[in-house]
């Protein structure tokens, strides 16, 4: 009989401390592959005999109405507005994680994947408007802005230890920046009217949540009411919902409660007692392991255990679920011509690289920023042409800025230009690590 190690974690409580960023890179692989799944799936049943009944269920009405509040909105609008809020949150916590407890807390590391996110934001737009303008769908030019996380970092996943580390962690961080620049770019441009009166609860709702903050209190269950109740407000405002996610990541606190010297002298105070059955009972021995359990809790920042519990849901449930309500397109190739479906190709397939690569390569000449030894340009390009695929913040926005007589038109664009980048993004790679390994048995042989 195999003894077990008593010093074995079991694997729910090990995952804790894995590396975070490590952790966040392996759920963004696996959720990449389930969501080219749900993205399979919407085409194949939006193509299908079953067209009518499936469109027509994510235009369902769901809520509940009290008096004069009326809160009934269809369920593909409740995923877009809701659900997609904790897609927000998570991408906020782990920019907030990197700022202050990661590698871009470092400003001229920080610096690349800023500069180039704003390349791939500025480039592909103005491309975009150079195409478009001053044809129907000018409005829709936040289309072409942002990558998506799980899809990029999915494609880097099928090459394994052949992709350098610090490339994932490029392009993780292009994404995240990017990611948060287009839902602030959605909050002011995409947004109805401003209510002025919701707006001050909503800044109301914020202080307080930063107040309790402040004053210690730790209990996740009251930032989530408080969270619930913010949301609300300001979905009432005029600005798109899912900016209190990106509000909410960014106040998270990453300061941890508990220090390591002393969680040791809590954990050791439990393990000074005897072997035998003493957490029964109102006993000082189960006072004692109540303590060390919330200790163990608090020994991780409030950034990192909403992170870990939320990132899983994100990425195997949220985001596939949006990828089947969203990327149901009946494809008819004339819509492949339309101008908006063919601005937004080049905007993704060519724009993007152009800005990534062309800002980050400004960013390291002006000296605004460094590049890793390990990041090599043609590296870099790769991940260029990889943020090309935009589909999640793309379609998102696209539900946004167009009607229902162009939006077709620009799913899918969207849809072709992500596959495109994509194909070149993998060639490149491909091409990268023959390259590679053709290097590394020449200089065997020598």
């Amino acid at each position: 009989m195999k003894i077990q190690n008593t010093t074995d974690l079991p694997h729910g409580i090990a995952d804790r401390f894995t590396q975070p960023v490590a952790r966040f890179l392996k759920i963004e692989s696996a959720a990449g592959g389930l969501l080219l799944i749900a993205v399979l799936l919407a085409l194949f049943l939006a193509n299908s005999r079953w067209e009518s009944a499936f469109l027509a269920f994510w235009e369902t009405p769901v809520g509940l109405t009290f008096g004069p509040l009326d809160f009934i909105r269809s369920l593909r609008d409740w995923i877009n507005d809701g659900l997609m809020t904790f897609f927000f949150f998570v991408i906020s916590l782990e920019l907030k994680r990197e700022l202050v407890l990661g590698e871009l807390r470092k400003p001229k590391i920080a610096a690349l994947p800023l500069a180039a996110a704003l390349g791939g934001m500025i480039v592909p737009v103005t491309i975009y408007l150079a195409l478009i303008v001053p044809q129907p769908g000018t409005h829709g030019w936040g289309t072409v802005m942002a990558t998506d996380t799980a899809f990029a970092i999915g494609c880097l996943a099928l090459f394994g230890q052949r992709v350098p580390t610090v490339l994932r962690l490029f392009l993780l961080s292009l994404a995240i920046f990017d990611d948060v620049g287009a839902i602030l770019v959605v909050a002011v441009f995409y947004g109805e009217p401003v209510n002025w009166a919701a707006t001050g609860f909503a800044i109301l709702g914020l202080s307080l949540v930063s107040g309790l903050a402040r004053l210690g209190i730790r209990s996740i269950p009251i930032y989530y009411l408080f969270g619930i109740a913010i949301w609300l407000c300001i979905d009432a405002s005029g600005i798109h919902a899912t900016i209190a996610g990106v509000l909410l990541g960014l106040m998270t606190p990453t300061n941890i409660w508990v220090n390591d010297s002393r969680l040791r002298t809590i954990l050791g105070r439990v393990l000074a007692y005897p072997v035998g059955e003493h957490w029964s009972g109102d006993t000082p021995e189960r006072h004692d392991l109540r303590e060390a359990g919330r200790a163990v809790a608090e020994s991780l920042s409030p950034v990192e255990r909403i992170e870990l519990t939320l990132h899983p849901w994100v990425g195997f449930v949220v985001m596939p679920v949006f990828a089947l309500a969203n990327a149901g397109v009946v494809i008819d190739l004339n819509d492949i011509a339309q101008p908006i479906s063919i601005a937004i190709v080049v905007g993704l397939v060519l724009g993007k690289p152009l800005g990534v690569l062309g800002f980050s390569w400004g960013a390291v000449r002006l000296g605004l920023a460094v590049r890793h030894p390990d990041l090599t340009w043609p590296s870099v390009a790769a991940g260029a042409f990889l943020a090309g695929i935009g589909f999640t913040m793309s379609l998102f926005i696209a539900n946004l800025a167009f009607d229902r007589q162009m939006l077709g038109a620009a799913k899918l664009g969207i849809l072709t230009g992500s596959a495109i980048s994509a194909i070149l993004g993998l060639l490149t790679l491909v091409s990268l690590t023959i390259l590679s390994e053709r290097l590394r048995r020449k200089n065997s042989e020598i």
